[in-house]
């Protein structure tokens, strides 16, 4: 046995699980629990406005369709190939997500959500012996309760669950369960995967690895950290020792603070006129609100960008942005419209002959504070005991008969904007709202 191997059996020894599950092909997946049609049948999921594919089932992958891979180009081989294409559906996949995790912890009262569709899980009380069967009773459960087919790798560390939940979605004969705190398992796959494979490692680190050698995950993992970390920054010395089984990546159950926040949406039609721009930003503005009223989170300052499309080959092509501050950090979306529209006031030009077609627009702001902390502008204070109970009134509304439906005039109003994302093949939000809830034919 060799020394990482030896070293890896005795941190077996102290307990230390990790399990990550994730659901194979998610967006694809949460379609076809409420389409049985839908098994076996290539799909994909589109990204905003129709524009990519963003989810493929593996049927759809079998016929060459990418990851990301624009939809006018494979519009063709889908109508061809019969491969069913959904807009994306972000509220139902929302929903099915914190289904899938309210059975996770079923099985761990540790869970760290780390994606839509992944979350890490603590099995380190659970038996070595019984690990595996644990996984796959998780993935039945899973299945039978929301319907989405999953997959589960378990390591000692964060990398190692990742990398063996790579190899429980590439080898079927594992039955989708893969747990490299065996070290029988662990001397097996490590030499047999790809460095490309390990989390972490992106295009320029393969390159360096590469140039050094490298090829499986076990040659990764018998580097001396010392000059990786010379050449791939401490993340590489990092990945090295979680590859050797000692943990650098401790479960964070309670997400971290937001210390940014970004909303930012392509237009479902170009915007040539200055005052559908301004609506369009103060829609962004006002959703910008809303998030960071949910965190309960203020900033004082927000960054305004708009620009055209590559794609409109011939036409003038032109990008703005610009910074406006606030005189203290809030999360009134009034307050947030009128420096959104500012941003527009600063760096709109009056077209020539050939106006502009803008595309996209955006609102960017970071170092959040939370509100309760936040200092009070001695010159130009926001009236907090107005603007708290008037968007604490917004937000109950909108929570309450859905987003949208009351929202600030300068936004306008949600079904009226020609500039709206266009989501033409998305399917019903089935478990959230009532009037989409799926109906049982006799």
């Amino acid at each position: 046995m060799s020394a990482p191997e030896a070293r890896l059996r005795d941190r077996i020894g102290g307990g230390r699980a990790v399990a990550l599950i994730d659901g194979n092909s998610f967006y694809c997946s949460c379609e076809r629990v409420f389409d049985p049609r839908l098994a076996a049948v290539p799909v994909i999921v589109l990204s905003n406005n129709d524009g990519c594919a963003i989810a493929r089932t593996a049927e759809a992958k079998a016929l060459g369709i990418k990851m990301g891979d624009p939809y006018f180009k494979i519009r063709d081989l889908c109508r061809v190939r019969g491969v069913r294409v959904f807009s994306s559906n972000y509220t139902l996949y929302g929903d099915m997500s914190g289904r899938t995790n309210a059975v996770y912890r079923q099985f761990s009262p540790q869970v760290e959500i780390y994606s839509i569709d992944e979350s890490f899980l603590n099995l380190s009380d659970v038996a070595p012996g019984l690990r595996v069967e644990l996984a796959r009773d998780l993935r039945a459960t899973v299945r039978a309760w929301t319907g989405i087919p999953t997959c589960v790798g378990i390591g000692p560390t964060k990398t190692l669950a990742k990398l063996a939940n790579h190899v429980a979605k590439t080898v079927p004969a594992l039955g989708g369960v893969c747990d490299l705190t065996d070290p029988v398992a662990y001397a097996h796959w490590l030499c047999r995967v790809a460095v490309a494979e390990v989390w972490g490692i992106g295009r320029a680190s393969l390159a360096k690895l590469e140039a050094m050698g490298v090829e499986s995950v076990a040659d990764l993992r018998d580097l001396d950290p010392r000059p990786v970390r010379k050449g791939l920054t401490v993340v590489g010395e990092r990945i090295i020792h979680e590859l050797r089984g000692l943990a650098c990546l401790p479960l964070e159950m309670v997400p971290a603070r937001r210390k940014g926040c970004a909303v930012t949406r392509s237009f479902s039609s170009r915007i040539t006129e200055r005052t559908v721009l301004e609506e369009a930003v103060a829609a962004h503005a006002t959703r910008l609100g809303e998030k960071l009223r949910r965190e309960g989170l203020g900033t004082n300052h927000v960054s305004v960008f708009y620009h055209t499309s590559e794609h409109d080959h011939g036409a003038p092509m032109r990008s703005a942005s610009t910074t406006v501050g606030l005189p203290e950090h809030t999360s009134d979306s009034l307050a947030l419209i009128r420096a959104a529209r500012l941003g527009v006031a600063k760096t709109w030009r009056e077209p020539g002959e050939r106006p502009w077609r803008y595309s996209k627009a955006g609102l960017i702001t970071n170092d959040l504070v939370p509100l309760s902390h936040s200092p009070r502008a001695l010159i130009g204070a926001l009236d907090r005991e107005r603007s708290e109970p008037l968007m604490a009134a917004m937000d109950a509304c909108n929570l309450r008969w859905g987003r949208g439906a009351v929202v600030p005039a300068r936004a306008g109003l949600v079904n009226r904007r020609d500039w709206n994302t266009k989501f033409e093949m998305r399917t019903p939000r089935y478990t959230t709202q009532i009037s989409e809830l799926p109906v049982a034919l006799a």
